[in-house]
């Protein structure tokens, strides 16, 4: 089906790609992989025509669809839903169509051409995949302009899959995802009909749906049978034996040129000498095994204080009038590693800001140890990062009194070497970016240590030394992040944030996905069942009018703070645009972008507080 021939690609005269050749049949599912700069992304962007190869080909079957989730996030007037929608272009142009013909046989066709299409489940089919990734009912609804960033580009994903191309490829598809939008997805991509490729660093995906690893390094690429622990046990088994071979062979060259030193100028032994010679010069030698660099995470020790770090009795927060969580009543001691279970907008990001004391308590009581130091890393931080200067000066800019020497050792502890800390940040990958914003929330040696989706841009080998210096950290450990594997790695505990409170969750993931499952369908029955009359007579009708009510009311406020929050930042971003923001003095662009990040935070706390508050009134009314 596809296949690429001795394909060559390179970029700002770097050779990503050396004479590469990959077979993928139809119905295959493949996970690619490689470590962070390999040239994974291009790759998928050669395939799907969006770069050109400097040397062989690439060839598809006839007739083949094949699709990419646009880099771009969607924008428009346009619901959710009708976004979705409208990604297939032939059934958007067969329902117009369809509309204003006139010929009889053209109608036939048109109509013979919907239906082998599947056009009038279409609607079902994009209403499901948004549930799948997030999307309440109201939410499908609402102008796809009216979402943050994150949530366009799950919207982006939701497009893609609803197509459902002959040919598939994902780029990183869960790095807007969270936990139960990612086990979703997994599900999803299981059982996905057509041809597949997917970049990830999500181990658990890697494991569950592809049945072929690509390997992608020294510009090279080979194909394992199986997901990603089949793939790595492999290469770990063929690397020994390469090496057993590559010291026998060295050996046997060792042998031989001792004779050859020893006796080439001796007359009784020079033939002898010069057969050697000949023998080594055949032999030649194996190519150095490729050695990867060692990506290294080490956190500051910090002076941890005797516990507890904090304690939170019935404390409430939210933003304005908007109570996101309530009753808290939670201990956070030095040794606890915790994960915290939810769905975006159940308040997560809200908690996180809580401990972090970037947001007040609404009420109840607060302790925290004295002196206490709270790192806290979050995806705007990376979007924060100044392009234009090198990673030393970061440091410096915070912590001017060190030397150079100091920062350049500092950030040698988060594997940015010598070369990448002189390196403009502009030109860092997005892994690098990474390490270098969790190194910045680090500086003052916090005790405890709250991550929110720091895996979004590192490869599996990063991940994995992220665990080994979280199990090594001495204080507290707060995560929020849909990378199940690290969770395994270095969580003892779950939280899970819902209903409006935080609580102990007992049960590990295997349970908690079990848990979404049967509430899934527990909601797929009440919905079903919400036409039947109701049985509790007048005193249940009253109740629920009761319940609408403030639910409604609480819809409109939301709606409000959202509008208000959207004009806001929307002025901020044409600040930001306008080249004179940067030249006439006035204003600090530095304080627009991070006032940006921050409503874009608080943007999308409101608008998922205003999914739940509408997804209840949906069900009520459904009730009726």
């Amino acid at each position: 089906m596809l296949a690429l021939n001795n394909v060559t690609l390179r970029i700002a005269g770097r050779v990503l790609l050396d004479e590469v050749s990959l077979q993928i049949p139809q119905g295959a599912r493949v996970g690619l992989v490689g470590r962070n700069g390999t040239g994974k992304t291009s790759l998928l962007r050669l395939i799907a025509g969006e770069l050109q190869p400097d040397a062989g080909d690439i060839s598809l079957a006839k007739g083949m669809r094949m699709a990419m989730v646009a880099q771009e996030a969607p924008s428009g007037a346009a619901s959710v839903l009708e976004t979705v929608l409208a990604a297939d272009r032939e059934r958007a142009e067969l329902l117009l169509e369809a509309e204003h013909t006139t010929d009889p046989m053209r109608i036939a066709e048109v109509q013979t051409r919907l239906a082998d299409i599947g056009a009038h489940r279409a609607e079902a089919k994009a209403a499901s995949i948004l549930k799948g990734l997030g999307f309440s009912d109201a939410a499908q609804e609402r102008s796809i302009s009216s979402f943050s960033g994150g949530w366009r580009m799950r919207a982006a994903l939701a497009a893609t899959l609803f197509l459902e191309p002959d040919i598939l490829l994902l780029d990183e598809p869960t790095n807007h995802l969270d936990l139960e939008a990612t086990m979703w997805l997994q599900e999803h991509l299981r059982t996905y009909p057509y041809t597949l490729l997917m970049v990830s660093h999500d181990r658990d995906l890697l494991n569950y749906v592809p049945r072929q690893t690509a390997h992608l390094q020294a510009r090279k690429l080979t194909v394992y049978a199986g997901g990603y622990d089949d793939f790595e046990r492999v290469l770990i088994e063929r690397q020994a034996q390469d090496e057993k071979s590559r010291q026998k062979q060295e050996a046997q060259r060792a042998h031989m040129q001792a004779f050859i030193d020893r006796f080439r100028y001796k007359a009784s032994k020079a033939r002898q000498a010069q057969s050697r010679i000949k023998a080594l010069a055949r032999i030649g030698s194996m190519p150095d095994a490729v050695v990867e660099a060692t990506v290294r995470f080490a956190f500051p020790e910090p002076d941890v204080p005797p516990p507890p770090l904090i304690t939170l009795n019935r404390v409430s927060v939210g933003y304005g009038d908007v109570v996101v969580l309530d009753q808290l009543n939670l201990r956070i001691d030095p040794d606890d590693r915790i994960a915290l279970l939810g769905a975006n907008g159940n308040g997560k990001s809200t908690f996180a800001k809580l401990i972090a004391g970037r947001l007040e308590p609404r009420s109840g009581e607060t302790t925290r140890a004295p002196k206490l130091r709270v790192g806290f890393f979050a995806q705007h931080q990376i979007e924060e990062l100044v392009l234009e200067i090198d990673a030393i000066a970061h440091v410096q800019a915070r912590r001017p009194q060190d030397r150079v020497e100091t920062s350049r050792a500092y950030l040698g502890r988060f594997g940015i070497g010598a070369e990448l800390a002189k390196s403009k940040v502009g030109n860092l990958s997005g892994g690098e970016k990474t390490r270098l914003a969790l190194s910045l929330c680090c500086l003052d040696a916090p005790q405890i240590l709250i991550l929110d989706e720091p895996t979004n841009h590192l490869d599996i080998a990063s991940t994995e030394a992220l665990a080994s210096a979280l199990n090594a950290f001495a204080g507290a450990v707060i995560l929020i992040t849909h990378d199940r594997h690290l969770v395994a790695l270095t969580v003892d505990r779950l939280w899970l944030v819902a209903s409006g409170t935080v609580r102990s969750f007992e049960g590990d993931l295997a349970d908690y996905h079990r848990l979404l499952m049967e509430t899934s369908s527990s909601t797929l029955a009440k919905s079903t069942a919400g036409s039947a009359p109701a049985r509790k007579g007048k005193a249940s009708g009253t109740q629920r009018r009761q319940a609408l009510a403030p639910l409604r009311k609480r819809v409109q406020e939301l709606e409000s703070d959202l509008k208000g929050l959207l004009a806001e930042k929307a002025v901020l971003d044409r600040r930001l645009a306008d080249p004179l923001t940067y030249n006439d003095g006035e204003g600090d662009p530095a304080a627009l972008a991070k006032r940006s990040n921050e409503l874009e935070g608080e943007i999308t706390t409101i608008e998922m507080a205003w999914l739940e508050a509408a997804e209840e009134v949906e069900m009520l009314e459904a009730a009726r």
